[in-house]
C-alpha cells in the first residue's frame, strides 16, 4: 500500500475560495482563523496523520480485533496513535472553548477529518461518533450533563456511540422497544438490544458515552414515543472520577466486508437490573436531539466517500506511474522497452475521473461544512436563514452522492492495478472493501434521496432549491462569457447541467402531492444529478478563482501549465501556478466528461414508477 500524503494545497485552495472562510473569520467566533492560520493548521494535521495512523491502516485490517468476554481489544499501535491524537488536540479542534475546544470552524475541522479518514478509516470512526454524540449534547443536554460529559468527550478521553437499530428495526427506527423506567433519583433504567454499534465497546478510552433511543413507560406508538438517553459504560462520581461498571456490554462484534479495526457491536443493556441513565432533552424528543447527532454524522459519512477516493487516486496514480506495460500510441521508445500504463489513454482517464469526482466531492462538502458554520454564528437573520437552506439541501447530496462516488471512485483504484488490484496484498482492495458501507449507514442512500426529494426539494414552496439553481446558472453565465476558451467550455456544460437539474426538480415538484412514488423511483437518479451539477458549478468557481489568481501573477492559464517547477510547491503569496493550471483543467475534464451525464439522468428521474411494478413481486 502506498503512503498518503494529504492533499493540503487543494484542501487550502477550498477553504479559501469555495467555503469562503474568510468570510467565516469575519463572525466573532472565527476572527482568530484566517487562511494562512489554516493552511499551518493543515500542514501539521497532514503531517501527522501521514506518519501516526495512516501505516496502521493495512495492519488494522489484516490483524482485525481480539474479542474475549466482552473485552475488546484494538491491533498493535492503534492505542498509542489514539493517545497521540488525543494529545495533539485534534479531537477537539472545532468545538467549543468553553468546554476545552479549539474554536475553528466546522469547515476546517471536516479538511482534518478528511485526513483522518484517508490515512485510516477504521480509526477514524472512534472520533466520528463521539463528534456526533458531542453535537448532540450541546445543543439537547442540560447543563449538568453538559459539564459531566463534555470538557472530556471533546478532550478525547472519553468516546462516544448512537444507538438507534435494534434486531427487529433497522431503518424503521419507530419500531423500537428498548425500555427506559423513571427512578426516584431522576436517573432512568435503560433495557433492550441494540445492534450495529460503532465503537459500542473498546479500550482506546477510558469511558464510553452511549446515546441511546428507548421508550417510557406508557409513551405513544412510532417516532413520537422516542426518548434520547446517556448511557455511560462507567457511571461518573460527583467529583468527576469515574465510578463502577454500568449494567451494560458487549456481546459480540460483527464480522465484516471492511474496516476491520473497527467494532461493530451487538450491545445488551440492563441484564442485571437496567443500566443507568439520563434524559437528554425532553421526554419523546429523542428523534429530534437523534437528527441533530445524525445530520452531523452523515456529512462526515459522505466525507468517507472523499477521503478513500483521494487514498485510492494516490495508490492508482502511483501505481501507473511505475507499473510499465505495452507500448503507449506515439511512445518514442527504445525497442522492447514498454510504457508505464499512465501513458495509456484509458488509464489517464481513468485517473482524471477518480480527481476531478475528488475535487468535486471536497468543494461540495467544505461548502456544506461552512454552511454549518455560518448557520451557527450569523447574526443577520437572512445570512442564517440561507445558511441553513444551503445546509439542509447539501447534506443528502454529501451523504449520497459522495458515498456512490466512494464505491466506485476505489473500485476504479483496483481497475488501474489490473489482476494485481484483485490481490489483497496490494492494498487497493480495501480502500472498496472499506467504502461499501458507507451507502448503507447513518440513513441508507435510499432515504437520502428520498429526503432530498420530499423534505428538501418543497423547502420554501421550492424557492430555495430554485435559488440555489439560480446561483449555479449565475455562475454558469459568467464562465461562459470569459475570453478564455477553457473557462467558456466549463460554462456551457454547467449551463446545460444547471438546466437538467433544474427540469427534474420542477417536474418532481409537480408530482410531489399527485404522484408521490413517482417521486420515490425517480430520486435516487435525481439526487446523483444534483450531486453532479453541484460538483460541477463548485469546479466551475474554483476555475474562475485560479483564473483570477494567475492573471494578479501576469499569467495566462496555457502559460501557468508549461512553467517551470511543481505544482504541489506553494509559493509564499500563494498556490504555484502550475498547481492552478491544474485546477482549471481538472475542471475542463469534468465538465468534459462528467457534466454531460446529467442531462442522461432526466428521463430516470421523470419516468415514474409504473414500470418498476410491471413485474408482480412473486416473479421478481
Amino acid at each position: 500500500m502506498s503512503e498518503y500524503r494529504a492533499p493540503v494545497d487543494d484542501m487550502a485552495f477550498v477553504l479559501e475560495h469555495v467555503a469562503d472562510l474568510g468570510g467565516l473569520s469575519m463572525h466573532e467566533q472565527f476572527a482568530h482563523v484566517d487562511a494562512d492560520t489554516a493552511r499551518a493548521l493543515l500542514d501539521e494535521a497532514g503531517r501527522f496523520m501521514s506518519a501516526e495512523v495512516a501505516p496502521l491502516n493495512a495492519l488494522g485490517d489484516q490483524q482485525g480485533l481480539r474479542f474475549d468476554d466482552g473485552v475488546i481489544t484494538h491491533p498493535d499501535g492503534f492505542a498509542d496513535a489514539y493517545r497521540k491524537f488525543v494529545g495533539a488536540g485534534w479531537n477537539g479542534m472545532a468545538f467549543d472553548p468553553e468546554f476545552g475546544g479549539g474554536g475553528m470552524p466546522w469547515c476546517v475541522g471536516l479538511a482534518v477529518q478528511e485526513m483522518l479518514t484517508s490515512a485510516n478509516m477504521a480509526f477514524s470512526l472512534c472520533p466520528l461518533l463521539t463528534q456526533g454524540a458531542i453535537d448532540a449534547l450541546v445543543h439537547h443536554a442540560d447543563e449538568t450533563l453538559q459539564q459531566t460529559f463534555l470538557p472530556k468527550m471533546i478532550s478525547g478521553d472519553w468516546s462516544g456511540t448512537m444507538n438507534l437499530t435494534e434486531p427487529h428495526a433497522g431503518s424503521d427506527v419507530g419500531a423500537l422497544t428498548s425500555r427506559a423506567v423513571p427512578q426516584p433519583d431522576g436517573s432512568y433504567r435503560i433495557t433492550g438490544t441494540k445492534i450495529f454499534i460503532t465503537y459500542g465497546e473498546h479500550q482506546l478510552t477510558d469511558n464510553i458515552v452511549h446515546l441511546v433511543l428507548a421508550r417510557t413507560p406508557d409513551s405513544p406508538p412510532g417516532t413520537r414515543g422516542i426518548s434520547l438517553f446517556l448511557v455511560p459504560k462507567r457511571l461518573v462520581n460527583p467529583d468527576g472520577s469515574l465510578g463502577p461498571r454500568n449494567d451494560l456490554r458487549a456481546v459480540s462484534t460483527e464480522h465484516k466486508i471492511g474496516i476491520h479495526a473497527s467494532p461493530t457491536c451487538v450491545m445488551s443493556y440492563g441484564d442485571e437490573g437496567g443500566a443507568v441513565g439520563y434524559l437528554v432533552g425532553p421526554e419523546h424528543g429523542g428523534m429530534r436531539a437523534m437528527f441533530t447527532m445524525m445530520n452531523n454524522a452523515r456529512l462526515s459519512v459522505g466525507l468517507q466517500g472523499l477521503s478513500l477516493t483521494e487514498r485510492a487516486y494516490q495508490q492508482a496514480r502511483e501505481y501507473a506511474l511505475t507499473r510499465k506495460q505495452g507500448r503507449a500510441i506515439g511512445a518514442e521508445l527504445p525497442p522492447g522497452e514498454a510504457s508505464p500504463i499512465v501513458d495509456h489513454a484509458d488509464v489517464r482517464r481513468t485517473l482524471l475521473t477518480m480527481r476531478a469526482n475528488a475535487e468535486a466531492m471536497r468543494c461540495v462538502m467544505y461548502l456544506n461544512a461552512a454552511a454549518i458554520d455560518r448557520s451557527a454564528v450569523a447574526t443577520d437573520p437572512d445570512e442564517r436563514a440561507r445558511a441553513e437552506e444551503l445546509t439542509a439541501i447539501l447534506t443528502p447530496i454529501s451523504k449520497g452522492w459522495g458515498t456512490d462516488l466512494g464505491v466506485e471512485m476505489t473500485s476504479l483504484g483496483v481497475q488501474v492495478h489490473g489482476g494485481m488490484g484483485y490481490v489483497e496484498e496490494t492494498g487497493a482492495a480495501q480502500h472498496w472493501r472499506d467504502s461499501r458501507i458507507a451507502p448503507i449507514y447513518e440513513g441508507t442512500n435510499g432515504i437520502q434521496a428520498a429526503d432530498l426529494a420530499f423534505r428538501k426539494l418543497p423547502l420554501d414552496g421550492g424557492k430555495a432549491v430554485a435559488r440555489l439553481i439560480d446561483e449555479m446558472g449565475a455562475t454558469a453565465g459568467a464562465l461562459a462569457r470569459s475570453d478564455h476558451v477553457g473557462l467558456a467550455a466549463i460554462g456551457a456544460a454547467l449551463h446545460d447541467g444547471v438546466a437538467a437539474l433544474g427540469d427534474a426538480a420542477m417536474w418532481l415538484g409537480a408530482q410531489l402531492a399527485a404522484a408521490p412514488n413517482d417521486v420515490a423511483a425517480g430520486s435516487s437518479p435525481f439526487m446523483r444529478l444534483a450531486g453532479i451539477v453541484a460538483g460541477g458549478w463548485l469546479l466551475g468557481r474554483s476555475a474562475q478563482a485560479a483564473a483570477g489568481l494567475l492573471a494578479q501573477q501576469g499569467l495566462t492559464p496555457e502559460q501557468a501549465a508549461t512553467a517551470a517547477g511543481s505544482a504541489s510547491t506553494a509559493r509564499s503569496d500563494g498556490p504555484s501556478p502550475q498547481f492552478l493550471a491544474d485546477k482549471i483543467t481538472t475542471a475542463r475534464f469534468y465538465a468534459d466528461q462528467i457534466l454531460p451525464t446529467a442531462r442522461g439522468l432526466v428521463p430516470a428521474v421523470t419516468g415514474g414508477a409504473a414500470l418498476f411494478y410491471a413485474i408482480p413481486a412473486d416473479r421478481l
